[in-house]
């Protein structure tokens, strides 16, 4: 997948209400089922099913906790593309999971009923996609520390034609918040859970990652590999040493909107800055640099071309651009910057 666009988005956003009958938000398609009471925010099941029908590609987010585990083989959750389905099923205990697909993955280390004080409820997000790959990210966590991949994959089992749902039929648990896509198996870079966010760092940050990662220009596209093209979430020397060079790491660094552009506050125009930065590391200072530019070169060409014209979308409104030079004898590594100004129009009606 890719990031989400403006037509790509959750049509149904629970947050403790009735699931048959929601009331707090403004974008919902119906789900099936009854039972269950509200109490302390959260929509309360001890034997309910609640369908949305089936979806190609789909993802499914919720929060939840237990009063008393369901139990073990219990299903909570479960994702169907007509053809195969994966669940998330209980394993009867408050800490541990399985995801369950051709294969079944463990999940353990988990706090279900909120032992601790002030423990957060657990956030899942199961995805299942058209070639009927699951994944299932813990608490909207992608990789960890290392740099390595934290979520759970299995291949989908066959016996679909059912409906994408949330369950439990024995057991008590809360239900703070469940969200549904039948747009996409997006993971938590593509689809966030808040629309303002959606807007900012997946639509404006890592949308840029992925139309340089798409550029055939010839440095960048046989300079650089595709996994050295990446968001600046860290820019810590320790992490850049795990890459190899040449490097492009794209920075969200600003989002301003100085006022609204319809009454009510419908619309938005949003100015938001973009920082690229291109590291190239070589014997030869004067290779590095020329290299260096090239590449920064072909990102502003691709960039401008390819988004900053389109005044219905993005317009690149300004830039400026900083290169490095050689101040040490030793110094080897050239990191050259690339700052853009862009401004969209975003409707803020979808909350």
């Amino acid at each position: 997948m890719a990031v989400a666009n403006k037509n790509q988005y959750w049509n149904s956003r629970l947050t403790g209400e009735n699931p048959a009958s929601p009331t707090s938000t403004n974008e919902n398609d119906a789900w099936s089922g009854s039972g269950g009471s509200a109490s302390n925010g959260a929509w309360v099941t001890t034997n309910s099913t609640y369908a949305i029908g089936t979806a190609t590609d789909s993802s499914m987010v919720t929060m939840f906790s237990f009063n008393t585990a369901p139990d073990n083989g219990a299903v909570l959750m479960k994702l169907d593309n007509g053809t195969k389905k994966v669940e998330v099923k209980s394993k009867g205990n408050l800490t541990q999971l399985d995801l369950v697909g051709d294969t079944t993955v463990t999940i353990s280390d988990l706090d279900l009923g909120m032992a601790e004080a002030n423990a957060v409820p657990l956030l899942l997000r199961l995805t299942l996609d058209a070639s009927h790959n699951a994944k299932l990210y813990v608490h909207e966590i992608i990789n960890d520390t290392d740099g390595n991949a934290a979520f759970y994959s299995v291949a989908a089992a066959s016996g679909g034609g059912g409906t994408n749902a949330f369950s439990n039929t024995s057991g008590s648990v809360n239900w703070f918040a469940v969200y549904f896509s039948k747009y996409g198996a997006f993971n938590p870079e593509e689809l966030m859970l808040s629309g303002f966010a959606q807007d900012t760092l997946p639509r404006m940050g890592l949308s840029i990652v992925d139309a340089i990662r798409s550029c055939t220009r010839p440095y960048i596209k046989k300079y650089v590999d595709n996994s050295s093209i990446v968001y600046g979430y860290d820019l810590s020397s320790q992490m850049l040493n795990r890459m190899k060079t040449p490097t492009i790491h794209v920075v969200f660094t600003r989002v301003s909107a100085p006022e609204f552009a319809a009454l009510g506050g419908s619309k938005v125009n949003q100015f938001y800055d973009i920082a690229i930065y291109v590291t190239t590391k070589g014997t030869n200072y004067e290779d590095s640099y020329r290299t260096g530019l090239n590449i920064m070169g072909e990102v502003f060409d691709e960039l401008y071309t390819t988004t900053g014209l389109n005044a219905t979308t993005d317009s690149l409104e300004s830039y400026d651009m900083a290169l490095d030079s050689k101040m040490d004898d030793d110094e080897t590594i050239c990191v050259h910057q690339l700052n853009l100004s862009y401004r969209r129009r975003i409707s803020m009606i979808q909350r």
